[in-house]
């Protein structure tokens, strides 16, 4: 397995993402920046997410402000609930997250919910020091990760969005009203969230500005197990784990052993495992951990994390709460407006319910390119073998020497198809050195103008990963692109 570091170094050399304001010594933490490399992978991945969620499911899709009024996190339960433990050292300040330093300290996983009296005994258990300057660690505190901002010149109290979804619940009433919804009914949204971590580390994996793409399904509590879509994927290969115990069911075996609930838990769970394969992970190393109570949201009735196992451990890309009407029952006392809404199917008056597919992009993005990133030390080349649709660039367009009349063709054909596709041209170094630039950000194909090529008009495609070659009209280039970037 490629490791962590090797990934960064690749990132910031060829342009995939980099931290924010570097040039700058006093940067904050936890801001990375996609480069142009990284940005078409985000963007593709983003696009995919689209085809395989929300319009395969008919979903709606909105977006959100990214501010927001105090009230709606007092109702989401944010500015109580929305905190991570920390300990202070008494003598150098030193702030460290303690669910993170006690298990690289003692190897226990603090859960979710364990209280501060509960981290104390372990941090006295142990005897716990500053690793700056060795002083023992007194008592654990709360410190809530809301971005607090002030609006207008009275500098009113309002907050930067901790997650996406927040809009999505406070927006439901009328969102179902105009689109003449009926439940379930999928809100979907795609956009940055801000949380202040209190140690943000390993660039992608854990960020204070992040993408998020997050899909709230509002349903009738009492048709969970109405969904007539669930023999669509019924057969679909799940790996979930519950306790210690790994186990790879289909979506029908999960249901009936009620590992899963209901089949609209099962069918949502089983379409967001097939959009993972269509990215490229090895789905070998995914699972859905089922997480126990002490590890729930405080919002989260029923929670299952999607997993990957990377370089640097199994690593949560997506959160999937079964919220109950935890949401809209806040939102409703908070607010004083009403949210139960009649539901056109069962004609009866209902608060819906909401499960969500909570997904981070930057975590994805990562997985993606560890998972593709391979060294190939008999060719003596770096590749990465991304799916075609996800690449950065879907092909290079070569001369293979400084000849005007192949450089003419070459940059014809690059001006010809470049409207409708992500295509590169070079035309500087060796043809060898080229093949390896375009391979070591995931080119999938080189389209190579050579001296036959003023004769017969083809050109020759190299492949990415086999290195095998073969020739090809170039009237033929612009479907065979779309034939290749299509999933």
């Amino acid at each position: 397995m490629v490791s962590y570091d090797r990934i960064a170094k690749l990132s910031l050399e060829r342009g995939f993402y980099f931290p924010s304001s570097e040039i700058y010594s006093n940067a904050p933490a936890g801001f990375w920046e996609y480069g142009p490399n990284g940005n078409n992978i985000k963007n593709k991945f983003i696009e995919l997410w689209r085809r395989e969620l929300v319009r395969r499911d008919d979903m709606v899709e909105i977006d959100g402000a990214q501010i927001m009024a105090k009230n709606v996190f007092v109702a989401s339960g944010h500015i109580d609930n929305f905190s991570d433990p920390v300990i202070v050292c008494g003598k150098c300040k030193s702030i460290l997250r303690a669910d993170k330093y006690i298990l690289e300290k003692t190897g226990i996983n603090v859960p979710e919910r364990m209280s501060n009296n509960e981290m104390d005994k372990i941090l006295n258990q142990y005897n716990l020091k500053c690793p700056k300057c060795g002083l023992l660690f007194q008592k654990s505190e709360q410190f809530n990760m809301m971005f607090k901002v002030g609006i207008g010149p009275n500098n009113d109290e309002a907050y930067l969005r901790p997650e996406t979804c927040q809009s999505i619940f406070v927006d439901f009433n009328r969102i179902f009203k105009i689109m003449r919804g009926k439940l379930p009914f999928p809100i979907a949204q795609v956009g940055k969230s801000f949380r202040n971590e209190v140690a943000p580390r390993q660039s992608l994996l854990r960020l204070r500005e992040f993408y998020q793409a997050e899909i709230e399904i509002f349903c009738n509590p009492n048709q969970l197990d109405t969904i007539s879509k669930f023999d669509e994927i019924q057969d679909t290969t799940l790996t979930i784990m519950e306790g210690t115990k790994v186990k790879k069911l289909t979506a029908k075996e999960a249901l009936d052993t009620k590992i899963i609930p209901n089949k609209l838990i099962a069918y949502y769970l089983s379409i967001l495992n097939e959009f993972y394969e269509k990215t490229g992970i090895d789905m070998n190393q995914t699972r859905f951990r089922k997480l126990s109570d002490q590890e729930k949201a405080f919002y989260a009735t029923i929670a299952f994390d999607f997993e990957f196992n990377t370089s640097v451990g199994w690593l949560e890309l997506v959160a999937c709460n079964y919220r109950s009407n935890f949401d809209l029952s806040q939102h409703s006392k908070i607010s004083k407006e009403k949210m139960e809404i009649m539901d056109p199917v069962t004609n009866e008056k209902v608060l819906p319910h909401v499960f969500e597919l909570s997904l981070g992009i930057d975590r994805s993005i990562y997985s993606i390119l560890e998972q593709s990133f391979k060294e190939d030390y008999e060719n003596n080349r770096v590749v990465l073998k991304l799916k075609p649709y996800l690449a950065p660039v879907l092909a290079a367009i070569l001369p293979l020497v400084k000849k005007p009349e192949l450089e003419e063709i070459a940059k014809n054909i690059y001006y010809n198809l470049k409207k409708d596709f992500d295509i590169y041209y070079d035309g500087s170094g060796s043809i060898g050195r080229r093949y390896r630039r375009l391979e070591e950000i995931g080119v999938p194909f080189a389209i190579t103008v050579d001296y036959d090529t003023p004769n017969d008009r083809t050109v020759t495609i190299r492949d990415r990963d086999t290195m095998e070659q073969r020739r090809i009209e170039i009237k033929d280039l612009k479907s065979f692109f779309e034939k290749n970037r299509t999933p």
